[in-house]
């Protein structure tokens, strides 16, 4: 996938004025957010659940080796085997060493925003081996040349019409506007891509250090055919999914499905525990685990550590109102909204993705629904620090951040500068209640009012109303 993370303010643009990308981001709003509050209600300990999760996975963090290393014997164990990636390359190479071992033509593919982060698909079609994504959403988007832009609906910006054009042109089916008719078209033509399968890939939610067993949440059960069917099974996760035990992994499945879908818990919530054993009815031959690093390892012990923390829900972007008008393509890389702006610059470098932890209007919404609690606003502002101490803020931003710092650091000059700001502010407003117009705030004015100051500052009508109280 290439990154555009670099034009994040042309894409932005872009999608404002695309009308059927603003009618499915629509579905968006009007979807999850609801469904989830609605789903939260129901559980009255979930606020505890929440503390608990952040608690663990903390404790996770901090002894991550230990987890990890345990998570290797278990699966070695069970007759699997474990492959450590550094880089996205060494996974690619890994990954191609597995399928070349098992003379693979075709590849079945579960949803994996792991193998998106390391541009799986292309590199296998650059060596002859064909991918076939089976998630519904993700084959849409595999038919189309598209990529996702969501965690958990990957093809949440297109439309019905949308689907059923790109049906036709592929299936060569007369266009319909049924989405069951749709969804039993695709299963049709993915049942033989099944059978016909020489490997399986599958992400994973979670690793089970006790068990070395992997975890993937699904609803629709193509995953389940993805890893049981081929002769062999690769599970490629990144290194932080990894749980102590299957109670632990218990907790956040009570957390994982209210907080992204509003549901109770995913439909299928699938095991899978090394190779098939002589009396298993099904099941792969070979069990393979890649375990992806990408720079996360760099993470722990630093001011960015609780991003480790996310179990890939997508609650913070259903939430978010910069990715609720924009879409997750607009972003230019893998991870789209508050939890992509926190990760993009960690991986692909702050250089590259400098806009995406400026695009927040810091109101809080993502910490606030976040199962795990990731400060997500404080890690932007961390990212935004860096950008400045390496001068790629703009210079207008820079200058601006230091005069600001230099009057917030000397209180009598500020409460002056900012008394005379108020009373001009309300001079341009006039008598209309509102300021059209403000010099070197065009950004904001051009696109919107601002309410006209009463002329006094917050700690001038403050002492008014304490001395007000005061009086009989």
């Amino acid at each position: 996938m290439d990154i555009k993370s670099p034009e994040f303010k042309q894409s932005a643009r872009i999608a404002l004025q695309d009308a059927n990308l603003q009618k499915a981001l629509g579905n968006l709003k009007a979807g999850f957010p609801g469904k989830r509050a609605a789903a939260v209600a129901r559980v009255p300990e979930f606020e505890e659940l929440r503390d608990q999760a952040h608690d663990l996975k903390n404790h996770i963090l901090e002894h991550l080796d230990l987890y990890l290393e345990e998570f290797e014997a278990r699966v070695v164990e069970n007759g699997g085997q474990v492959h450590w990636c550094s880089t996205s390359e060494d996974a690619r190479q890994t990954i191609l060493q597995i399928c070349r071992e098992q003379n693979a033509k075709t590849v079945t593919k579960g949803k994996s925003m792991v193998t998106e982060e390391i541009n799986l698909n292309e590199f296998l079609e650059e060596n002859d081996i064909r991918p076939v994504e089976t998630d519904l959403g993700e084959y849409i988007l595999q038919l189309r040349g598209d990529h996702p832009s969501h965690i958990i609906a990957p093809a949440i910006h297109l439309n019905l019409e949308d689907v059923s054009e790109a049906f036709h042109e592929h299936h060569k089916r007369p266009k319909s506007d049924d989405p069951a008719e749709l969804m039993a078209e695709a299963r049709e033509m993915l049942r033989k891509q099944f059978v016909a399968a020489d490997v399986g890939i599958t992400g994973a939610n979670f690793l089970v250090a006790e068990t070395g067993s992997t975890l993937i949440v699904t609803n629709e059960g193509n995953g389940d055919l993805t890893q049981t069917l081929p002769k062999t099974h690769i599970v490629v996760s990144s290194i932080e999914k990894v749980v102590p035990t299957l109670e632990d992994m218990s907790l956040f499945l009570r957390l994982l499905a209210r907080s992204a879908t509003g549901q109770e818990y995913s439909v299928y919530n699938t095991l899978s525990s090394g190779n098939r054993r002589p009396d298993d009815q099904d099941g792969p031959e070979n069990f393979h685990v890649v375990l992806v690093d990408n720079g996360r390892s760099d993470m722990v012990g630093t001011q960015f550590q609780d991003m480790l923390r996310c179990i890939r829900c997508s609650a913070c972007m259903n939430h978010c109102p910069v990715y609720g008008s924009v879409g997750g393509h607009s972003y230019g890389w893998v991870y789209p909204g508050p939890m992509g702006s926190v990760l993009t610059p960690q991986m692909i470098g702050i250089e590259k993705a400098g806009l995406l932890p400026n695009a927040s209007t810091f109101c809080g919404k993502c910490e606030e629904v976040c199962p795990v609690r990731i400060p997500l606003p404080k890690l932007m502002r961390h990212w935004r620090e860096k950008e400045y101490e390496k001068h790629l803020s703009p210079k207008a931003v820079r200058w601006g951040l230091s005069g600001w710092a230099f009057l917030a650091t000397r209180p009598r000059l500020y409460r002056l500068f900012s008394s005379s700001a108020s009373k001009v502010m309300r001079m341009l407003g006039g008598g209309k209640g509102k300021v059209t117009k403000l010099p070197l705030a065009a950004g904001w004015t051009d696109h919107r009012d601002m309410p006209t100051p009463t002329g006094k500052t917050f700690m001038q009508q403050w002492d008014e109303r304490q001395k007000q109280e005061k009086q009989p």
